[in-house]
């Protein structure tokens, strides 16, 4: 199984060079984020991001007092007078308002003032100063409270120094003087917050989705160059025949390894001999891979069609089958497992892991062959839940054309009814062309051979009915309390019915030794001594089986023939041999066995000798039938003869109820009839 479906994950690989014509038209098999590419465009986004900038409040205010304290510093060094205790020489109004300046330079940011302009102020009058104090922090602080960038401070200055020349109405030389002091007020009032500006940048990257390169992505056409970045592409996506990955094939290998599990543990179980949990798990296994071929082949003639060739897949072909030979829970199980592979194996190269509307499509498929099979026991029943299977298959495929966006021709949507019907159909064929196979070479009883083997006609059977009527007769009583038992204890109640009319084949051998068959009131067994009469009685399990085993009739029925007596006393000759020798061994009278191996052969042991014990009752009625067959399981269950089968007692209860509800069914009270 892994090696036909890693066929169908391997990646592709091409060996290409760059520069290149390419030799196909090249998909990615994955998708996979392109980190070069994703940088690419976070980088693109980060310079699209603008500065973020904050307004300073304070800034006019503080540039206006700047002004103030400067006209300020000069009308205090005008009225101040002078320092008699130092020369004059040294100490002049200019170095007394440089230092102010100084003093003043240290607290605040101002353009250093030269000595011309510091002299051209302190030439002007108070008022003028007051004035022109007043005035200009006005101007700057009006100015000011606008926003102003850094790389807008040149625009800003040339526009004060206009207000400025249109406000005062001064000498030329005191007029320079304002313009320069307003212009060097003018600084940036919009600060750039480089921490805002920082996260703003990576919240940018942060939102650029990472650019992927999508599975199924067309990455060069056939015949185009392949130019640098296509083949950093191939060789980013691992799609150069020197980066080969493993991954595909170990997913596959686990994927195998699970279904295979989930196989093993449904088919073996502990209730079944190990032989029949092998027979079964060889019928699940052949299945699976048979279904796998067939759709390995309408997968590979897939790229032919221009419509889902595989939705001719018989869809119900495998539940059917393992339903049929095996039970139904592991067909259930099968049919889940047949559509997980069927999703892998027509899976495109460059789609999803798995391919869901086939898969969808052969579940549903699966589980409504079960469902028709339940009551179906003959071939042509079968070809009737084919049709059943078929209907399945249409509601699904109309799902599936309803629910694509594609536009169907009519022809496309006649061709998907067709091969809906055609898949019912085809399960239905196909199961009924492989069964033969399956219970001739592996020996396996199915539901259909035995409705085969209890056909009147059948060779044995009318052997049975001609030679020995009486045993036959009995037989067909034993069948039907054995059927009903069975079903009563959840055992195989078809399988104990058809086991029943066999299981005294061996009478056909002496038929006239044997109570039944005697019709004219002669028992030879008076005349014989009882060691002959045990041989003769004993013999024909024996006989039973290998009359059978000629005729090559299926082990289970085999196994009834010989084992529907255990080893159990053959009372009336063991005590007859008593009477004309005390110590004559118990053993010497018993069959030689095996005890019951089946639940279904123990019911037939005890159905046997219930209705045998009843026939020849004296005036049976409910209490006597049901004291006899009590009678009957007791000796049997202290014998030991159910100690080789898993028959519980609650089951032992449930097959007494059954019996007395036959028996006294058909042991009822009639009328009498008028002479």
């Amino acid at each position: 199984m892994f090696f036909l479906l890693i066929g169908n994950v391997k990646e592709s690989k091409y060996d290409i060079e760059r520069f290149q014509l390419s030799p196909d038209t090249i998909r990615s098999v994955k998708t996979m984020e392109d980190p070069i590419k994703t940088e690419e465009e976070r980088e693109k986004v980060e310079l699209e991001v603008l500065p973020v900038y904050q307004f300073q409040d304070e800034t006019a205010d503080n540039q206006g007092a700047i002004i103030q304290s400067i006209f300020d510093s000069v009308l205090e060094v005008k009225k101040s007078p002078p320092d008699e205790a130092v020369e004059e020489v040294t100490v002049t109004p200019l170095s007394k308002l440089k230092d102010e300046m100084d003093i003043l330079a240290e607290n605040a940011s101002i353009i250093p003032l030269s000595d011309e302009t510091l002299t051209v102020l302190l030439k002007q009058s108070t008022p003028i100063l007051r004035e022109s104090k007043e005035k200009l922090s006005t101007i700057v602080e009006t100015a000011l409270n606008e926003p102003i960038r850094s790389e807008n401070i040149p625009a800003a200055r040339e526009k004060i120094g206009s207000q400025v020349g249109n406000t005062f109405g001064f000498s030329g030389e005191y007029m320079t003087v304002l313009i320069n002091i307003a212009r060097g007020a003018i600084v940036a009032t919009e600060i750039e917050n480089e921490e805002l500006t920082k996260l703003r940048i990576e919240q940018a990257r942060a939102s650029v989705e990472p650019t992927r390169i999508l599975q199924g992505q067309i990455l060069v056409q056939k015949g185009e160059i392949i130019d640098r970045e296509v083949y950093r592409q191939i060789e980013l996506l691992g799609m150069l025949t020197d980066k080969a990955s493993y991954k595909p094939l170990i997913g596959v290998g686990l994927f195998v390894v699970l279904t295979m599990w989930v196989l093993f543990a449904q088919t073996f179980r502990k209730k079944e001999k190990a032989n029949t949990n092998a027979k079964n798990l060889v019928v699940v296994a052949f299945s699976l891979i048979v279904s796998v071929l067939i759709m390995k082949v309408l997968q590979s003639v897939s790229s032919n069609f221009d419509v889902v060739i595989a939705f001719i897949f018989p869809t119900a072909m495998v539940s059917v089958f393992v339903y049929l030979l095996v039970n139904e829970r592991s067909a259930f199980v099968t049919s889940f497992i047949v559509a997980a592979y069927a999703g892998i194996v027509f899976q495109e190269g460059y789609t999803n892991v798995f391919q869901m509307e086939i898969s969808l499509y052969i579940l549903f498929g699966s589980i409504a062959g079960i469902f028709a099979m339940q009551r179906t026991h003959n071939n042509s029943q079968i070809f009737r839940a084919s049709f059943i299977v078929s209907a399945i298959n249409l509601l699904f495929i109309l799902f599936y054309l309803l629910m694509t966006k594609t536009t169907y021709e009519f022809s496309d949507i006649l061709f998907y009814v067709g091969v809906a019907v055609l898949s019912g159909i085809l399960s239905g064929a196909l199961t009924i062309g492989i069964l033969p196979f399956f219970e001739s070479v592996f020996g396996i009883l199915s539901t259909m051979r035995l409705i085969e083997l209890s056909n009147p006609n059948h060779p044995l059977l009318k052997k049975i009915l001609t030679e020995t009527p009486g045993t036959y007769h009995h037989s067909l009583m034993v069948a039907n309390l054995a059927d009903a038992a069975c079903e009563a204890v959840g055992a195989n109640g078809l399988l104990a019915r058809v086991g029943c009319y066999y299981h005294d084949v061996g009478k056909t051998k002496r038929p006239g030794f044997f109570i039944e068959n005697q019709v004219s009131g002669y028992n030879p067994h008076d005349n014989l001594p009882p060691e002959t009469s045990r041989d003769i009685i004993i013999a024909h399990a024996e006989d039973g089986a290998d009359i059978l085993r000629k005729h090559k009739m299926p082990k289970e029925i085999i196994d009834i023939a010989q084992q529907h007596h255990g080893t159990s006393l053959l009372k009336f000759f063991y005590y007859k041999a008593k009477e004309i020798k005390e110590d004559t061994p118990e053993k010497l009278y018993r069959y030689p066995g095996p005890k019951p191996q089946t639940k279904e052969i123990a019911i037939i042991s005890v159905a046997d000798s219930v209705e045998a014990a009843v026939r020849s009752m004296k005036e049976p009625n409910a209490e006597k039938i049901r004291e006899l067959i009590q009678s009957i399981i007791k000796n049997k269950l202290l014998d030991g003869q159910f100690d080789e089968c898993d028959l519980s007692l609650k089951e032992i209860k449930r097959m007494e109820e059954s019996f007395c509800t036959t028996m006294n069914g058909t042991f009822h009270s009639r009328i009498e009839y008028p002479k």
